[in-house]
Order: structure tokens, then sequence, then C-alpha cells
């Protein structure tokens, strides 16, 4: 994941309009509506773009998220509608009980397949996002539970498209963006604030920097650059990618640049010097494969009806297949090949006789990983026919999971085809679409290696845009255009074949997981003591798995290094036939307290045979050396060789040796045979238990699995509803509030009554009139004490329900105040008589100025009369 400070928000280029848009796909869901508005609240309303928000939804509820999203941003906020045509600048949102999907910048509604339970919409629609927008797809995932979006953002970095992801440490649920950021599938990790710049600064470099493959191979910066990248590969993942095809290698690299805005590669390297994170990231952009079901359905007709019958006729009675799918990605193909053999061989009277091997391997280990839980997405009902689905799949919440028949036809491993050992005696190799990525050189060294591991009559299966090059010696064509390549019987000249070595310094006899342990304390003194002990030849003092922690005497003769990588193990450094005597000693030696001694023959440098006596014995003290083995060495004179004249009687000694080496060796193989046949008795024993607790385990894990997930995406569909309800309270608790400001403001005394006359509401001033305090709310209005002069308003409020008018009269109070008493209908939103509404105006001043008024009147008028 990158990184880094928010860059500054700029407009989008003008070519962002153009009818090849972006599309932003952003998949969220608990706790995703905060994240959401920080992210639209920071994206320019010009930015060129399609903004598309997934988020799960519960299907019972009518969900209001553009309304509370439009208040984020200017730009218009509306609900998807099916065939809807997307515009730049505008930002849609899934509706309830609904999957999205995109094509040709359109929008397509469609039914989720389960109503409730794990639903996956975000993978849905941005895998129809990667394949629509290609490189303009951009995938974003906020805050929120589970691992949805997962594997859309791998379909997205496949297609070039640009992943982004909440900063984990932000959100309010970050399982989610964790879930993203684990598969390494993140371009970008930052505040959901921050990542509408990111985009829109890498739209505008990608468009305005120039592809770095265009540069001038031959210059200076640019060798220095691509060469110093390379180096810094090979040494963090110990993978060289100097031998693949240079344009293909800058395109992702070119893609890295982008992120980070760097204009030349030698920038980039630098920045790779300093961020090791950042290669492990270039590393995953270099794997990521593109593969699907039967690509290519011809070809794979062809294998099905022509290649697999012909490979089967070599096997008259019985036998097992094996093939090798090269570069297997995420397992397609080689489930392809599997689902194949069975058709074929299940017209055969009796199928069970045939079996299939398939070796698939890759370099990328997330990709293996996937291959081997064998699930795969809802998309491949478009590359799997529907009675391929039915037969060889099972149809999951989340997406289709491979039957177990053909899950065990097909072993999945860790392999690089250009340092690790090839398999062999193959029937069938797949390698489609690696060699397009591997220079010239070495595709002519992997051609003949494909060649040695096919038997005769084997199959190569190559891809659409390759051939076999130099080799044409070695294979031959299926026939017409087809990619399909059989195995000549050519010889292979000498030297032509070039096997791959890099392990051969790595692997040694003895294995590695046991690093040579760390002794801070002195032990010479007490290892001289205890050799002296017992010992005055060469001696060694090695641990328990055979490194060597203490040498005592001239051990050259008996022990030399052993090429490649620096190993102190005694078994990597025995020479010649001291190794095999060693070896079984030495366990026979660990498990004794009695010293072990056995004789080997070693041939010198003068080319003579030295019988040497190796001595074992495990130390019991003292403390500190417990558990460690000394191994002597002694050279046993050899006596001298008497000829035998012609008719004499053969020596009796000779006899007797050769008997006892004769019975030695009896018993070495005797011992060995048991022990093989005890041991495959007690795995075979074991292998059993275990496959029965496994498929209980695996069965009780799928149900509780199953049970979780559904549980989780309520969880989620609850945590969104009660987002919008929250933002929904905070509304209507806004509006409230400056309703009671604004009652209070005009000093009305107001009363709201229900269709029963009980008190509902009401505001200040009240408790002046009618003694009211809070406990009166739900009261008969006849049980409250009024300081109205105003007995018949029980019977006006009847009347104004009854006839649904508005009344109004000035009524006294008990203390000479006056009141303007207002009656009207409460009615709903809905147009409905739900109660009524008294207001209460004091006029006390104005019926003053009007008794004033009236007093003035009467006096003017009695002066004129008088």
């Amino acid at each position: 994941m990158a990184t880094s400070a928010a860059p500054r928000q700029e407009a989008a280029p003008a070519e962002f309009a153009s009818e090849a848009f972006p599309v932003v796909g952003i998949g969220t869901s608990a706790g995703g509506l905060d994240a959401l508005e920080l992210f639209l609240g920071h994206t320019p309303p010009h930015c060129g773009m399609a903004i598309v928000i997934i988020q799960h939804l519960s299907p019972d509820h009518s969900g209001s998220l553009p309304q509370l999203l439009q208040r984020a941003t200017t730009m218009l906020v509306q609900e998807a509608t099916h065939a809807l045509r997307m515009r730049p600048n505008q930002v849609y949102v899934i509706p309830p009980k609904k999957e999205l999907i995109v094509r040709n910048r359109i929008l397509y509604l469609k039914e989720p397949a389960e109503k409730h339970g794990l639903r996956l919409p975000i993978n849905t629609f941005f895998c129809s996002l990667a394949e629509d927008c290609a490189e303009l797809g951009i995938g974003v995932i906020l805050s929120g539970m589970g691992s949805d979006g997962t594997e859309g953002m791998h379909a997205i970095k496949e297609k070039s498209g640009l992943t982004l992801v909440q900063d984990p440490a932000t959100a309010k649920f970050d399982s989610m963006p964790q879930s993203v950021v684990n598969g390494g599938l993140s371009d970008i990790v930052a505040p959901a604030e921050e990542l509408p710049a990111h985009i829109i600064e890498y739209l505008a470099s990608t468009l305005a920097i120039p592809n770095p493959a265009s540069v001038p191979s031959q210059g200076e910066g640019y060798q220095s650059g691509f060469q110093q990248i390379m180096a810094l590969l090979k040494q963090r993942v110990h993978h060289d990618f100097a031998s693949y095809k240079p344009s293909s290698v800058l395109r992702r690299i070119e893609r890295r640049m982008n992120l980070h805005n760097f204009p030349t590669l030698s920038d980039y390297a630098n920045f790779l010097q300093i961020n090791p994170h950042e290669v492990d990231l270039l590393f995953k952009e270099l794997l990521i494969g593109v593969t699907c079901f039967f690509r290519d359905p011809q070809l794979w007709d062809e294998i099905r009806d022509v290649v697999l019958p012909k490979i089967l006729a070599s096997y008259p009675d019985e036998g097992m297949l094996r093939a090798w799918s090269c570069g297997c990605s995420t397992g397609e193909e080689a489930y392809s090949l599997a689902i194949l053999f069975r058709e074929v061989v299940d017209q055969f009277p009796e199928p069970e006789r045939y079996g299939m091997q398939i070796f698939a391997t890759d370099l990328d280990l997330d990709a293996i990983a996937r291959a081997r839980r064998g699930i795969f997405s809802l998309k491949i009902a478009n590359e799997v026919s529907p009675e391929r689905l039915s037969r060889y799949f099972t149809r999951e919440e989340y997406g289709y999971r491979i039957d177990k028949q053909i899950r065990d036809m097909v072993i999945f491993a860790h392999h690089n085809v250009t340092t690790d050992p090839p398999y062999t005696k193959l029937d069938l190799l797949i390698c489609r679409n690696l060699l397009i990525y591997l220079s010239a050189e070495l595709q002519y060294r992997l051609i003949p290696l494909f060649h040695y591991s096919l038997k005769p009559g084997g199959l190569l299966f190559l891809g659409s845009a390759e051939s076999v090059g130099n080799g044409e010696a070695l294979f031959r064509p299926a026939g017409g255009k087809s990619k399909l390549f059989w195995r000549s019987d050519s010889v292979l000249p000498k030297g032509v074949i070039t096997f791959p070595t890099a392990l051969t310094s790595q692997h040694t006899f003895w294995p590695q997981e046991h690093p040579m342990p760390r002794y801070t304390d002195n032990i010479q003194p007490i290892a001289d003591r205890l050799i002296l002990r017992h010992f005055s030849a060469p001696t060694v003092m090695v641990n328990e798995h055979g490194d060597i922690v203490y040498i005592n005497g001239r051990t050259g003769k008996y022990l030399e290094p052993a090429a490649g990588k620096a190993n102190m193990n005694i078994f990597a450094m025995a020479r010649g036939e001291l190794l095999y005597e060693m070896g079984t000693t030495f366990a026979l030696a660990q498990e004794k307290s009695d010293p072990v001694t056995v004789r080997a023959k070693l041939v010198t440098d003068n080319g003579s045979k030295q019988v040497v006596e190796i001595t074992m014995v495990r130390v019991e003290a003292p403390e500190a050396l417990r558990g460690m083995v000394l191994i002597s060495f002694r050279d046993v004179p050899t006596p001298p060789i008497k000829h035998r004249r012609a008719g004499a009687p053969p020596d009796p000694r000779q006899y007797e040796e050769m008997e006892q080496e004769l019975l030695k060796l009896r018993n070495e193989l005797r011992l060995s045979h048991e022990e093989t046949q005890t041991t495959q008795e007690e795995l075979k024993a074991i292998n059993e238990e275990l496959q029965s607790t496994n498929e209980e385990l695996q069965s009780t894990n799928e149900e509780l699995t199953t049970s979780k997930e559904e549980m989780q995406s309520m969880n989620e569909e609850l945590q969104t509803v009660n987002a919008e309800q929250n933002s929904r309270l905070e509304e209507y608790m806004r509006a409230s509030n400056d309703m009671e400001n604004l009652l209070d403001s005009t000093e009305i005394v107001t009363i709201f009554l229900d269709s029963k006359l009980m008190v509902r509401r009401f505001t200040t001033g009240a408790n002046r009139l009618f003694k009211l305090i809070p406990a009166d709310v739900g009261r008969q209005l006849t049980d409250l004490v009024s300081e109205l002069s105003y007995p018949e308003l029980v019977d006006d409020v009847q009347e104004v329900l009854r006839r649904l008018i508005t009344l109004e009269k000035q009524v006294p109070t008990l203390d000479q105040r006056w009141m303007q008493v207002r009656i009207m209908p409460y009615r709903t939103m809905e147009k409905r008589i739900d109660g009524v509404v008294l207001t209460f105006t004091d006029i006390t001043a104005s019926k003053r100025i009007e008794r004033e008024l009236k007093e003035k009147i009467a006096r003017l008028e009695a002066q004129l009369n008088g």
C-alpha cells in the first residue's frame, strides 16, 4: 500500500469529459455513511468522473441514502435505475433489493441470488467495472465489515485499474479495508477525505506522463534506473525480472510511477530504495495474471475430442496421466483440464481405471492460495456452461465452489519455472501467456526444457500469441492455426538443455529449518575435556540436527565444505561413502547411551582406499552440552593384500569378513524394510483418521461459516439502517429545535391535542393558562384546570373536530387578561385529521387600548351632545 500526505485538489483535465470517462466504484457497508460524506465533500464538483456507490442495504429497508449524501456535494446524487446511462460529475447509489452491473457506461439492475444471507454486491459491481472500464475503472473500499470487495479489487488490478482503500485506522469498521490491504491489492491507502485528490492526481499524471517504454533505451538515466529497479526486486523477492521483456515490465512500473508522480525511472528507483514495501507492491503488480475457464473454447474442444483420447489410447489397460499447468495463476486452466478429463473418461466402460494428476504451479503465492480454495466468483457463469456448472460446481451464496472430485486431481505448488527443476514424464504441459512476457533468450532455454519434461507423444499447449520459436525440430503443430504442439522424437543435441540450478546451493542433504544455534558461553574448555576423556582421534561435536558446534584435531581428511552457500552440517561436509554410514549410525547413537562404532571405506586423494572407524557417542554430561553427539574418526590399518597362489585354498578370514559384511547388509536391509513397512502402516492409519476428522471439521466449519456470514450480513444491514436513522434523527432534532425556538420567539402559547382531546404537546407559557407540567401529557383536556373564563372550550373543540373548521374567540382570564383563542384541525403530511391545535395570543394590551378608545369616544360624544 502507498500512503502519503494528501495532494492538492485540482480540476480534472478536459480529456476526462470524453465518452471514455473514468468511473469510480465505492464499496462500503457498516460505518460507511460518514466516510462517504467525507469522500464526496472533498471531491470537486467538476471532477469529470462518474461515481457509483455500492452499500450493503437491507432488502426490507427503504433507503434514503441519496438524500443524505446530497447534503455533502453539489453533484447530482440519484438512485440508480435499470438501463441508466451514466454521466460524468454525477453520483449514483445502488437501490435496496438489487445488484448493480455496468456495461458500456450503462447501469443495469438485477435481482440478487438471495434475499437474505451473505450477498456480495460490491464484488459483483467491481468485476463488471473492471471488464467495462479497464484502466479507467477505479475501485474504492471504505468502512465496512467482512471481505466484500476484495475479489472485485483483484479484478480491477488485473485490468490495470486503480485501487484505493480507506486507512483502516480511520474506518469505523476496518474489516473490508483490511482485507484488501492484506491481499496486497491496494494501490493507495489514505483517510477517506484524501482519496479524491489522489484519484484526480493519478488520472492527471496518467494522461500527462509519457510512457517510460518510449524513452530511448540508450539513455544513461533510463538504463541505470531500470537496472537499479531490477536489482532491488531481485534482492527483495529473490526473483530476477531482468530476463523478462522490458516492455512488459515497464508497463507495470509505469503504473506504480504514476501513482507516486515520479517522472523518471531513476526517481522511482530511489523511492524503492527507501521504501521496501513498495518493492513488494511492485512485485505483486508484475505478477498480476489474467485467466479464465476454457479460454479459447475451440482449443479446449480439440483437447477434449482429439488430444485426450489420443493420449489415453497409449494406456490400453489403465494408467495415471500426468499434466503440468505452468503459470497457473488462480487455477482456472488446471481445473478446466480436470473437467475435460472427467468428461472424456466418463464415456469409457470403466472410467475409474484412469486417473489424472495435474501439477499447477505459479510464482504468486496469493494466486496459489486462491486456487487451492477452489472458490470462484459468480461471473464464471459467463465462462462455464450451465451443464458444467451444475455438475462440477456447488452454488454458494458468495460464488461457486469446485467439486471435490475435480479439486483432488490438482496439486498446487509454488514454483519458479526459470530457476526450479521442472516436472517430468508429462503427458500434457500447459504454459499459456507466460512466454510472451519472457525475453527471447529465456524462451530459447525453456522450449527444450519443456521437450525434456514431456513423454514421447506428449502435448504442449501454448497461448494464442506464443509459439515454439526455434524449437520446430522439437515440436510439431497439431494442425491448423491452433497452439497445440505434439512432442517430436528428436534427440536433443548435447548442451541444448540448461537445467535450473538455483536450488543447488540452497538445499542440502540435511534439512535447513533448524538454524545453526548460537552459544554465548565459551564451550572450548568443556568440549576439550569431554573429547580427551573419550577420544584422542580427530573429533567433532554436533547438535541433534547434525550442525557442527566444535571441532578438535585435523578433520580435513574426512570432512570438506560443500560447494555453494556455506553449510556447517556434518552430513553436508562428510566425504564419499562416510555419509551413508554416518546417516544410519547417527540416529542409532542418539537413541543409545553407549558408543556406536561403524567402519567405512574412504577413497583418498591418491586413489587408494582407507578404512575409517567412526565412533559416535551421545553426551549426557555436563548439562551445558547434554544432547550433543561426539563423532570421532580413526584410520584403521589396511592389512596387506596377499596374492593367493593358483590352486591354493582361499583365506578363511576373507570368507569371514565377507560373511560379516553380508550379514550386516542383510540386517540393515531387514531393519529398513520393517521400519518402512511400519511407518507406511502408521502413516496410512493416521492419514485415514486425519482425512475423516478433516471432513467432519470441514463440514462443521462450512456450517459455522455460513451462519457467521449470514449474521454478519444482517449486522451490516442493521448498521447501515442505524446510520441512516441516526442521520434522520439528527435532522428531526434540528427541525424540532428550530420549531421550538420559532414558537417561543412568537410568544404564542400552543397546545396540541389528539382526536380524543388528550394533550400531546405544549409550548412554553401554557403552564400559566392550564397549570400544565410535563407529566400532564396524555391527560384529557377536561381534566385540566384553566385560568380562562371559557366554559364552552370543550364544546368548541369538538365542534372543530366535527366540522373541520377554524374557530377564533377573544376570551378573558381570571386575572383580568385577554386571550385570542384559535382552534383549528391538526392535519398530518398525509392530509389526515389527527386532533386539534389550540393557540393562545395575549391581547390584553390591545384590549386596554380598545377600551380606552371607547371611553374617549364616549366622552367626546357626551361633550358633543351636551
